[in-house]
């Protein structure tokens, strides 16, 4: 059912925690090509809990710690190949879903981690997914937000047409972007931009794709999130990494392989929450992988878009976090 702010108990902690600083940073070489930044904030002793992050591209920002009670969690938050902090920046070559459920495990270990709760929104959730559904026995539960398990319908829905009609304003000048002889795929045409030798091209195009992206991202205008487009840096990699995961298709060996593989997760605590007008990951997924998983707690909020910062969604975050330290994760 949807659930509006209101009605969330009162019993249940739903406000964001203060800003903290993490107390470990440092970069895990993953292969010999790749570096990647993690940091562990507040209780060094507590349970721990993985934040990732969405995009794929998108990297961390100290407001992700703030779901996460500091006294009670051993905060992790790492930035995924060529994202944030990671080094080579927006690089994709050793850059697939596999290759960061591999990180996934190597930071783990690194970490003496046994067990930790797993925490992701948007593509975020995709790849707790596929993390999870790889290695449940590491799994103590999840939280997931703003399902997206990068299904072909998924991907044409938000780039190619589907959401055009509720933005139509906003497509314009993702779709302008583009010559009409191309615009029969335009992840497609955007993938040959976004690898173009010349760096121009490069930043033009990430630009173009990552508004497109930020405009849609609340259910009411957010002028905070459109300023992130004008950063070069983060533009880059958002784009150039998203459209190459969305080119080779999520390097899954099927179309539904999240969804065919959720029985390995059912026997894990899990809670979804998904913004009902979430128009870049639509409800049709959440939806599908709660018939699938009938046994995780199911939320909708029913004033919210996409981001996990809109006030219907954060307090359901927190309020999923809350659970967990009640729990036997």
């Amino acid at each position: 059912m949807d659930v509006p702010v209101d009605s969330i108990e009162a019993s249940s902690r739903t406000a964001l925690y203060p800003a903290i600083q993490p107390y470990a940073t440092g970069h895990l070489e993953v292969s010999e090509l790749h570096s990647i930044y993690w940091e562990e904030s507040g209780n060094s002793d507590g349970q721990p809990v993985v934040f990732l992050h969405g995009g794929p591209g998108a990297g961390t920002s100290g407001g992700n710690r703030r779901f996460f009670d500091p006294e009670f969690y051993r905060i992790i938050l790492f930035d995924q190949r060529g994202a944030g902090k990671s080094l080579p920046h927006a690089c994709l070559d050793e850059n697939t879903t596999w290759d960061l459920v591999k990180d996934i495990e190597k930071l783990r270990k690194h970490l003496a981690i046994d067990k930790w709760l797993v925490f992701g929104g948007s593509w975020g959730s995709t790849l707790a997914l596929a993390y999870s559904e790889s290695h449940p026995e590491q799994v103590a539960g999840i939280v997931l937000r703003g399902i997206f398990m990068l299904r072909k319908k998924e991907i044409d829905w938000f780039y190619q047409y589907g959401c055009s009609a509720i933005f139509p304003d906003a497509w314009e000048a993702y779709r302008d972007f583009i010559p009409e002889e191309e615009r029969n795929d335009f992840v497609g045409a955007y993938h040959r931009r976004l690898n173009d030798d010349n760096i121009n091209v490069q930043l033009a195009a990430s630009k173009a794709w990552t508004n497109w992206e930020l405009a849609t991202s609340y259910l009411l205008p957010n002028e905070d999130s459109l300023k992130r487009g004008e950063d070069d840096r983060f533009s880059l990699a958002f784009a150039r990494i998203e459209n190459h995961y969305f080119v080779n298709k999520g390097f899954f060996p099927s179309d539904s392989f999240l969804l065919d593989n959720v029985d390995r997760i059912r026997h894990i605590p899990a809670v979804i929450v998904q913004g009902r007008y979430d128009v870049i990951c639509p409800m049709m997924s959440a939806w599908d992988l709660h018939k699938a998983w009938p046994e995780a707690n199911f939320k909708v909020i029913s004033n919210a878009g996409h981001s996990a910062n809109e006030k219907g969604t954060t307090a359901e975050l927190v309020s999923a976090c809350e659970f967990f330290k009640h729990s036997s994760c």
